[in-house]
């Protein structure tokens, strides 16, 4: 890796927005970048623990943990996307009705299994169950997905009946559909933002590349991924 690589760590919901926009932040600005996406739990260790990254992309909680905590520089927090929660069933078994509060609470009722992710969506999904009093009934069907692994898969190899992620981790994931997203009443929106890391060896170009992904040049691959411009 050259001494001049920008090195990146994000979780998995913003992976290959990140990947693309990296390639063309490239090509505009002749800075190399080195992307490693993993799960957001591991990638808030790490950072947390002072490995060294010009550049942190999180949900906006982790972020600001990180900035707490004197990992990430004060005042560079950027906001980057929006976005929302889909549920996927395996591909071709049939879908359920989820356009409105109550049938998806049917549908979830119905499900023989769950699966939901580490991240935000995860824990807002538990709590919508404790909301709706049903959390003790679906407890022993729901599984929580491994940091860094997508539900989608465990929809598509038949582990869990229904999955719920960010709809940028199920688009395009083989062997699943995405019935759609959650409905408005319950429907789960997170914001990804990066940061400059202290341990950043070149903080500028980490600001010009958080500059660059949050620009409206941006706007249309956001879009594309499953996501919002923030």
């Amino acid at each position: 890796m050259s001494d001049t690589t920008l090195r990146i760590i994000s979780s998995m919901a913003t992976r290959q927005l990140l990947a693309e926009g990296s390639t063309a932040f490239t090509q505009a600005h002749g800075t190399p970048v080195a992307l490693e996406a993993v799960g957001g739990v591991d990638a808030a260790k790490r950072v947390q623990a002072g490995e060294a990254f010009d550049v942190v992309v999180l949900a906006s909680g982790a972020i600001d943990e990180l900035l707490r905590s004197g990992r990430a520089v004060a005042g560079s927090r950027t906001d980057l996307v929006r976005s929302g929660v889909s549920v996927a069933v395996r591909a071709g078994a049939p879908r359920p009705d989820i356009s409105s509060e109550e049938a998806l609470k049917a549908a979830l009722l119905a499900a023989p299994t769950i699966g939901y992710s580490t991240g935000p969506s995860g824990t807002h999904l538990l709590r919508t169950f404790e909301r709706w009093g049903v959390a003790e009934t679906l407890r022993a069907r729901t599984v929580q997905a491994p940091p860094g692994v997508p539900v989608g898969t465990m929809v598509a190899d038949g582990r869990v009946a229904l999955g719920f992620q960010q709809l940028s981790e199920l688009m395009n994931l083989p062997g699943i559909d995405v019935v759609g997203p959650l409905p408005p009443e319950v429907q789960i929106l997170t914001v990804f933002s990066g940061a400059v890391c202290a341990t950043a060896a070149q903080p500028a170009a980490a600001r010009a590349w958080l500059d660059f992904m949050a620009s409206p040049a941006m706007a249309e691959a956001k879009r594309r991924h499953g996501m919002d411009p923030a």
